[in-house]
């Protein structure tokens, strides 16, 4: 095996832990209002997919110094300062973007607050009295919202989260390693793991839904004063035939980012995020809460998808070129592991239109989509039953 090899190995290795950790905040004011009659408030709450993980990046490059070919907006000119993208939480790796859903959704309310947290799981959403864990120094987030509900007029309140009680990180780090060093599939006992764990997570879902309730009741809203969104995850890689590099090779390793066989990538587009995002629709049934479907949300535009483009000295950064999610940075030479395979600022982006735009309907499940070619405002929202 060549040096580039062993260096890509003990990289995966390391990003094991943090690869999918699915970024808890700030906003709220510290105004006293009685509940409902402060300024209009949108909360999102969960997991790194919903506090803008990975808002750092305008695409992937190769480049490893000064703005990498203008994907990295933590570069001052001189130096590297992440808190220009997440703040004070760049510290605490809660890691809420500037760019974040919530930020991105546009003049959807006076005030837009995200109490996400990268790495956080159902636990870290139920109220300290009833279970609930703090997290990276930070109350349970829905300790977190009761202060939010009182001191504002909360319309819709926007959830992701499951996915680290399901393990992804561990799941992309096995079918990293299985395919850098075992040369062996990962699927197989991949989705054993997640049938076993997967009962238990989809029930700490809706215990963060219940919490999430018992907090705005508390604090004198009716049922019927907002609302409850409940959305999935999208697949941020390919599937194997969508791959731009070939599957022997180190190109998918060291070029793409995108280390996965394509037995392996195939079922996670097609049988593992359909899986999670059904579970979750079934909990969104269940409590009475609206769902917002993103299986589809980065479909060309995923890590090493044939339809985007890395970014180069040649090819700039583009909404409409460039790819939506963080690549797998093996080496750690650009940011931390914890941003690897989440949707980068394009489709943070993203998010927010899809947030925008089923925040403009009162009820009703959708699925988000992309249009080929366009940037956020090609986003676009499809029924579902």
């Amino acid at each position: 095996m060549p040096p580039s090899s062993h260096r890509a190995v003990r990289g995966f290795l390391a990003l094991s832990l943090a690869a999918a950790a699915l970024t808890t905040a700030g906003g709220a004011s510290s105004a006293v209002a009685s509940s409902g009659s402060g300024a209009t408030a949108v909360v999102s709450m969960g997991d790194s997919y919903i506090s803008g993980e990975a808002g750092r990046w305008q695409g992937n490059s190769l480049t490893t110094s000064g703005s990498r070919n203008g994907t990295d907006r933590a570069w001052t000119g001189t130096a590297y300062d992440p808190s220009r993208v997440y703040g004070t939480t760049a510290v605490n790796g809660c890691h809420r973007s500037d760019s974040a859903e919530v930020k991105s959704a546009g003049a959807i309310a006076s005030t837009l607050i995200n109490l996400a947290c990268s790495g956080a799981t159902t636990q870290n959403v139920f109220r300290a009295s009833n279970g609930g864990v703090a997290y990276k120094g930070e109350a349970p987030q829905a300790d977190q919202l009761a202060a939010v509900a009182a001191s504002h007029d909360v319309r819709t309140i926007v959830l992701s989260v499951g996915g680290n009680d399901l393990g992804f990180a561990d799941i992309i780090r096995n079918c990293a390693t299985d395919y850098i060093v075992w040369y062996s599939y990962c699927h197989d006992d991949q989705q054993a793991a997640v049938d076993a764990k997967i009962d238990a997570a989809m029930a700490g879902v809706g215990k963060s839904v219940d919490e999430i309730r018992a907090v705005m009741s508390g604090a004198g809203y009716a049922a019927s004063s907002y609302r409850i969104v409940l959305q999935s995850y999208p697949s941020p890689i390919p599937r194997g035939a969508e791959n731009r590099y070939a599957e022997s090779g180190w190109s998918r390793t060291n070029t793409g980012g995108c280390p996965f066989w394509n037995l392996d990538s195939d079922w996670a587009r097609d049988s593992l995020v359909p899986q999670v995002a059904n579970r979750l629709k079934g909990v969104a049934a269940a409590k009475g809460v609206q769902f917002m479907d993103l299986r589809d949300m980065l479909q060309g535009r995923e890590v090493c998808a044939k339809a985007s483009k890395q970014v180069s000295s040649t090819v700039p950064a583009s909404a409409s070129t460039s790819e939506w999610a963080r690549w797998i940075d093996q080496n750690e030479t650009q940011g931390p592991i914890q941003e690897n395979v989440h949707p980068n600022y394009y489709g943070q982006l993203a998010l927010g239109r899809c947030l925008a735009l089923i925040h403009a309907q009162p009820s009703g499940n959708f699925s988000c989509r992309n249009t080929a070619g366009s940037g956020a405002s090609g986003m676009y929202l499809t029924a579902v039953s």
